[in-house]
């Protein structure tokens, strides 16, 4: 949020200077109306919130200037003690809220990521997490969207914040020690950081939008731009009909914004140039555009009061949009229930301001020192760490008493074996922990070793399990394919331990291998390609995949792309295959369901005709070949009795909607032993 919801303090144009721009306020109202209504009814990016950045910026810059211009000298460690200590009281209120929130209305599979960015909103560093997790394939569910969303431009606005008043000071000092021209220098300054900025921002975009988005440098130059904006503002007054056409055709832009461009595909690159230049026409035009003005409109008394809750409006609906959404288990909201979830975040953002935001601002015991000033910023920020914190250990706490009990109330598939004879206690918690669960993907525990000769490409990302001494390994036992092949590491690794083989793994998510395909992810062709390279001058006895792609919650079963072409390519060099057939997928989390419901709910237990084809495509592709090639279907284990469950013997058997769970594929592993040897007689 832009100043962060405060009061439009700033430098005016021309000579006269007026300290609160009520036309500023009104445009930050307009912002929030868009960025909510876009969010809440249409769920897309409306640009609104580039105009925060932008409006932060110029009042900053405006603020230093006038310092400057005052003969004013700012401590840096002040100021900053003095910003957060503004920003933090409705940002932990909110934060502490929602996490409370989140342990009330949303499944326990999404506690875990909550509370990491809890923290992370806190500390302003929600960017990075969120940056991290749009790439990141094994990130949990991209589904859900985190009730702290929100958070990033925050994040970003608090970087800027600590780093703008290191160069508006430095600079300042520079400029009076060489007796330069400080707002020159500025202009200049600012100059370079936009244009270096934006080159960057275009370039992220292009090659990786979605992490880009989030990015701190590719969203530095909306900062500039409002500088460069407050720099030359006070030097520049717009005859009357020039400032009015600027101010609505500003306006106008800004609302029209979100409806001509797919921002949230598009943004932070050129088209972000459209809001932000647009925001800084209106405020160019100021109140100069007579009658007919912009500012007309935007200095009505709706718009004013909008805009001194704006802040905490702006902190509040995202949360409630997300459990709203939860707890109707509705992907958007309609116009009635939009409309309550923007009714209470007014009403929440009007309580946060009026009692919270406003009383801390006004304080005037923690401005007589820096010492008291930490120690208000440090109240806040206890807040969120103090129940977080505790939480968290109660999470804990409560993993180590489930993994104490583990082997006797958590057997996983072993339950399914007939003639099992234990006796797990039906009330034991599920392994991994609901909260933990989402996180539980298959690994190998050490890096491949310099005798497979991998080149660099690979030689970081290949994981293995080999025994200690090298000549006493009987077999090569390589997995290849996405991460359902690599899913099924849990299940291949004790048995490679048993036998002495090398288990080692050259998976990658959501990449098919067959370097032979084109597919539209450039990074996957180019991997297949060093991978299909390597295999050629380093071939193992065996590899693994997975033959066959299940559809999410259709019988629509089809073998793997390329299929038949890679197992001929490895059969002609003496290459077994092992086929791993696809578990089921489905349109919902099933980790979520079984949280939220349990592990008996009718919801979370779909029938195998429904998501399988009826018969193992891998069968009758097996035919072609009359030896080498061997299929595997441990289906029984995962829908027995034609029934997919999410929970089997008290432990997950999804992380989400198409993913099994590292604990319940190691649950497997003495069962796909027995058919992995009668299969292929290794």
């Amino acid at each position: 949020m832009a100043a962060p919801g405060g009061p439009a303090h700033g430098s005016a144009q021309g000579p006269a200077q007026r300290k609160f721009r009520p036309e500023i306020q009104g445009l930050r109202a307009v912002a929030l109306g868009l960025v909510v209504a876009y969010h809440v009814w249409l769920g897309r990016v409306s640009g609104g919130v580039d105009v925060f950045l932008l409006i932060s910026a110029f009042l900053m810059t405006g603020q230093f200037a006038d310092r400057y211009r005052r003969g004013v000298r700012v401590h840096l460690g002040r100021h900053w003690i003095h910003t957060f200590r503004r920003l933090l009281p409705a940002a932990a209120v909110t934060i502490a809220g929602t996490v409370f929130a989140a342990l009330v209305f949303l499944p326990g599979t999404r506690w875990a990521s909550v509370l990491e960015q809890a923290w992370a909103s806190l500390a302003y560093v929600e960017n990075f997490v969120l940056q991290r997790d749009a790439v990141d394939y094994y990130a949990g569910n991209h589904a859900a969207a985190s009730p702290f969303q929100h958070f990033w431009s925050l994040s970003i606005q608090g970087q800027v914040f600590l780093l703008f008043p290191l160069l508006f000071v430095g600079m300042a000092a520079v400029c009076r020690r060489l007796r330069l021209h400080y707002e020159r220098v500025l202009f200049w300054l600012f100059a370079a950081v936009f244009l270096v900025s934006l080159g960057y921002s275009v370039y992220f975009t292009a090659v990786s939008q979605s992490e880009a988005y989030f990015d701190t440098l590719a969203r530095l130059w909306e900062f500039a731009l409002g500088a460069l904006l407050a720099l030359v503002s006070r030097r520049i007054t717009l005859p009357r009909r020039a400032a009015a056409v600027a101010g609505w055709a500003g306006l106008a832009s800004i609302v029209a914004c979100g409806l001509v461009l797919q921002v949230d595909g598009a943004f932070p690159g050129f088209a972000a140039l459209w809001p932000t230049l647009a925001a800084g026409a209106v405020i160019l035009a100021g109140v100069d555009g007579g009658p007919a003005g912009v500012h007309r409109i935007l200095t009505l008394r709706p718009l004013q009061r909008l805009g001194d809750i704006s802040y905490g409006l702006y902190l509040w609906h995202w949360p409630l949009l997300v459990m709203a959404l939860a707890v109707s288990g509705k992907d958007r909201m309609g116009w009635l229930s939009g409309s309550a979830v923007v009714l209470a975040a007014a009403v929440l953002g009007y309580l946060t301001t009026r009692f919270v935001d406003r009383p801390w601002r006004a304080w005037s015991w923690p401005e007589s020192s820096r010492r008291r000033g930490l120690v208000a910023v440090a109240a806040c920020a206890a807040v969120v760490a103090l129940p977080v914190a505790s939480v968290q250990v109660s999470l804990q706490a409560a993993n180590y008493k489930a993994l104490a009990n583990a082997s006797r109330d958590n057997p996983g598939a072993a339950a399914l074996v007939p003639g099992y004879a234990g006796r797990p206690d039906p009330s034991a918690s599920l392994l991994p922990l609901a909260s933990t669960v989402s996180q539980d993907w298959a690994h190998l525990p050490e890096p491949c070793s310099a005798d497979l000769g991998l080149p660099s490409e690979l030689a970081d990302v290949c994981t293995q399990s080999s025994p200690a001494d090298p000549a006493a390994i009987t077999k090569n036992v390589l997995v290849l394919g996405n991460s359902h092949s690599q899913q099924w590491l849990a299940a291949f690794e004790p048995i490679a331990v048993q036998h002495s083989w090398r288990l080692y793994q050259l998976a990658k998510g959501g990449c098919f291998y067959d370097p032979e395909a084109v597919v539209e992810w450039d990074e996957c062709n180019d991997y297949n390609k060093v991978v299909a390279e390597h295999l050629a001058a380093n071939p193992p006895d065996a590899v693994v995949l997975v033959g066959t792609v299940a559809a999410p919650s259709s019988p629509e079963e089809t073998l793997t792309p390329g299929l038949e072409r890679l197992v001929e390519g490895f059969l002609a060099r003496g290459i077994q295959v092992v086929a791993m057939r696809d578990n089921p997928r489905f349109t919902f989390n099933m980790a979520d369901c079984v949280s939220q419901h349990g592990a008996d709910a009718l919801a979370c237990r779909p029938l195998a005709s429904a998501v399988l084809a009826e018969q193992d495509p891998l069968v009758p592709f097996a035919q072609m070949f009359q030896e080498g090639f061997f299929p595997i279907d441990m289906t029984d284990y995962i829908c027995p009795g034609g029934d997919c469950r999410g929970a089997i013997g008290n432990v997950f058997v999804y992380l989400d909607d198409n993913h099994l769970t590292n604990t319940y594929t190691a649950s497997m592993s003495p069962m796909l032993e027995q058919r992995l040897l009668e299969a292929t007689g290794w």
